[in-house]
Formats: C-alpha cells, structure tokens, sequence
C-alpha cells in the first residue's frame, strides 16, 4: 500500500469514528446476530419447534399413559320414575346424583400410537432443523446486503475524490485559459468532466441509502435510527490458494451428511415410511382394556315419612366397578384403508425422489460455489493489479495536465479507467467474501460465525 492510499484509509477511519460519535459501528457478524434476534420468521419458526415439543410430548403419552376420565351428574325428577331400591316405578319427586371414574388405553393398533412418536420424534428434529436453515438464510441475505451497502459507500468516497479531481482540473483550466494555454474547448470539457463525476456521486449516494434500507428491513432495524457499519474489509488483502480435488469431495460428503436442507429433506423421507408402515397396519384388529368405577345417591325429598338412607353410606353401598377388554376387526370401511395406503405408498415414494434429488443438488452446489470462490480470487487478484497500475497511471497523467503535457480527452480517458479499475476492484472483493463465505458454509461453519 503506498502512502497515497495510506492517508486516504486514515482519513477515512477519521470520517467512520465522527460519523459513529454516539453509536457504535456495528460488524457484519453483528447485523447478522441482530437480524437472526429480531427477524420475524425466526420468531415463527421457534413458535413451530415449541408445537413439534408439544406433538412429541402428546405422542410418548398416548403410547404409555392410559386415558382418564371422570364425571359426576344431578338430576332431580318430578314424574314417574324407577326406584333404585326396589325396582318398581314411583310417582313421586326424586333428587339423583351419580360420579364415575373411568380409564383406558390401546394395547395394540397396529403401532400407530409407535410409530407416531417415532414420527414426532424426526417432526421436532426437522424443525429444529428447519430453524437453523432459517437463521442461515437470514444471515446470507444479511450479508448480501451489508457488502451492497459496503460497496455504494466506499463507490462514493471514490467519486467524492473524482469530483475533486476534476475540480482542480476545471481550476487549472480556467488558469491556463487566461494564460492563453488552453482553449475555450478545453474549459467545456474540463466543466463536462466534473458535471459527469457530480451525477455518478448523486447516483452512488442515492444507491447507497436505497442498499442501507434494504438491511434496515432485513436486519429490523429502526427506520428512523442511523445505522453504521464497519467497512474497514474494503481495503483488505486477499490471498487464497486453489481448492484440491480431494478436499472438494471433502467438503461435499461434509455438506450431504451435515447441511440442515439434506436434514429435512431426510426426515421428510422417514417420515413417509413410517406413515407408510402405519397404513400397512390398520388391516389389524386393535385391542383396547378399560376400566371404571361408578357410584350413586337417591332421594325423594317429596315422600311423607321417608327417610333418605345418608349420603356416605349410599356412596360405599352404591358402588360398582367393571373391567373391559375390547377387539375390533376392521371389515369394510368403503375402501378408505386401501386408498390410503395407496396415497402413503406414493408420498413415501415422492419423498425418497425429492431427497435423492436434493442430495444432487447440493453436490452440484457446493462444486459451483469453490469453482465460483475460486475464481473469484483470481478475479480479484488481477483486479487488485489493474487498479494499482491505473493508480499510478493516473497519477501520472494528472501532473501532465498540471504541465500541459495531456489533452482533457486523455485525461478524462485516464481519470474514467481509474474509476472502473477501483469500483472493479471493489466489486470482485466483496464478491469473493460471500463466495468464500458459502464455501465456509458447506464445509461446516455457519455464516455468523465465521
């Protein structure tokens, strides 16, 4: 880095800490811990895992735990009515009052109940699953959003230097037309020169704050609070070696076996057996036990000379007790087993395709995403070359315009093939971060902690 370069970082850090007075800058892995803590799918999917907690909790109950019951009931009578007692009808009004306690469970249908908690099982696992692949998705875009705001800022700290520039050029001009070295022309051309870096400032300035509300709304950020980011990786230096064939298998038998898309993909596909199993099953009989306890309390508050035997001795004499085991044999119930078990059959079939097909595809990325990191260093590197040697020619061309040794045209010339070197420069680093940030990614490091 030469010292030109060197005093502009400097006086650029002195910009970031005046702007930053009274609020911190805040890191790209900052915005990312801010946006996972603040996103609202992330909040919905937690809300989704804590249901997949409840489904598995219900599904290991109903396998162990029987069903229990109870009720109680009061009535009172003002026609004819049976007589607990005798058995014979009275007419007469008569208070009842009855509880009951009862309890059952299946013993065996077809390991439905089974095969449902181990369904729950892999639901809650997919869905923790299913919120880590959120959080990733969120910090991608995150990220995506950070380096576009990133770009347009340092885009316009270049052309902030164009316009003045071309400003002392414009200056000169006008000198060395008074001196009669230059011509009205020239003047025109210099004035048109700075009239264009003045537009393409506005436009970076404008793009800048259309990319910082874009994180704002990826990030929740308060749309009435500044936000300043760290842009210190611009002026970073890249070095990074080719990727070995072998390592790339690494990292794909890695992503295949780890990323929580292939996860969920793979429980989407157990599922579907399992569910496909349980149809098979519910051609069997189900066998059921129940059991219970009952009681009763009789009056009649309308009979002369009758005397209610009392409540506590009617509640022991009362009582009764039964015990139930039941079978049922499914005969025919218009074909609905046989059709689900045909639409199991093809959801278990559909799954085991969208898996095999997703496995593929992330194979196909993670080849694509090191080929992409890959040339996106070499990229850099020669972009990193043509910038520095457009610097210096550059430089070089400004002290022939202070000498009147250029045309304005070279000049312009010279000044425009600096400024795409440098924006091009810009544009194949932050290219590169998010390339070898996917590649991070597929090799077991999550993008907020990198």
């Amino acid at each position: 880095m030469n010292f030109s370069r060197r005093i502009i970082c400097f006086a650029v850090a002195l910009g970031l800490a005046s702007v930053g007075y009274g609020q911190d800058v805040m890191t790209l892995q900052e915005c990312m811990q801010y946006a996972v803590e603040n996103s609202a799918k992330m909040k919905l999917q937690q809300m989704d895992v804590d249901d997949a907690r409840v489904a598995r909790r219900d599904a290991i109950l109903r396998v162990f735990t029987p069903e229990v019951s109870a009720g109680t009931y009061a009535y009172s009578n003002f026609g004819r009515s049976v007589d607990p007692e005798t058995n014979t009808y009275v007419s007469t009004t008569s208070f009842n009052n009855g509880y009951q306690l009862g309890a059952g469970i299946t013993l065996f249908d077809g390991f439905s109940a089974v095969n449902n908690m181990k369904v729950s099982k892999t639901a809650l696992k997919m869905g923790i699953d299913q919120e880590e692949l959120t959080r990733d998705e969120i910090c991608l875009a995150t990220m995506e959003a950070y380096y576009n705001v990133v770009y347009f800022e340092q885009l316009a700290q270049i052309l902030e230097s164009q316009v003045q520039t071309a400003q002392d050029a414009l200056t000169l001009a006008k000198k060395q037309e008074e001196l009669g070295q230059k011509g009205y022309t020239d003047v025109i051309e210099m004035e048109a020169e700075l009239a264009d870096r003045e537009y393409q400032l506005i436009n970076a300035r404008n793009q800048h704050a259309d990319a910082l509300l874009t994180l704002k709304d990826l990030m929740f950020w308060p749309m009435d609070e500044d936000l300043h980011i760290d842009t210190s990786m611009a002026e970073a230096e890249v070095i990074v070696s080719l990727t070995p064939e072998d390592e790339t298998e690494n990292i794909i038998d890695y992503a295949v076996h780890n990323l929580p898309s292939i996860a969920i993909a793979k429980g989407r596909m157990d599922n579907a057996m399992l569910e496909l199993k349980t149809a098979k099953w519910r051609f069997t009989p189900s066998l059921s036990l129940n059991a219970g306890w009952s009681t009763s309390y009789y009056t009649y508050p309308g009979m002369e000379g009758y005397v209610a035997t009392p409540f506590h001795t009617q509640f022991k004499n009362n009582g009764g007790e039964y015990i139930q085991l039941s079978l049922s044999f499914p005969i025919f119930d218009r074909l609905s087993t046989f059709s689900n078990l045909r639409k199991k059959r093809n959801e278990s079939k559909r799954a085991t395709v969208q898996y095999e097909q997703k496995v593929r595809e992330v194979e196909a990325e993670v080849i694509r995403a090191v080929q992409d990191r890959d040339g996106a260093s070499a990229a850099f590197h020669q972009a990193d070359r043509r910038a520095a040697l457009q610097e210096e020619a550059y430089h070089l061309n400004v002290r022939k315009l202070e000498q009147g040794l250029i045309s304005t045209i070279d000049f312009q010339k010279a000044s425009d093939n600096w400024l795409n070197a440098k924006t091009s420069r810009l544009d194949a680093l932050l290219k590169f971060y998010i390339k070898r940030s996917v590649v991070n990614y597929y090799n077991g490091i999550s993008y907020i902690n990198q």
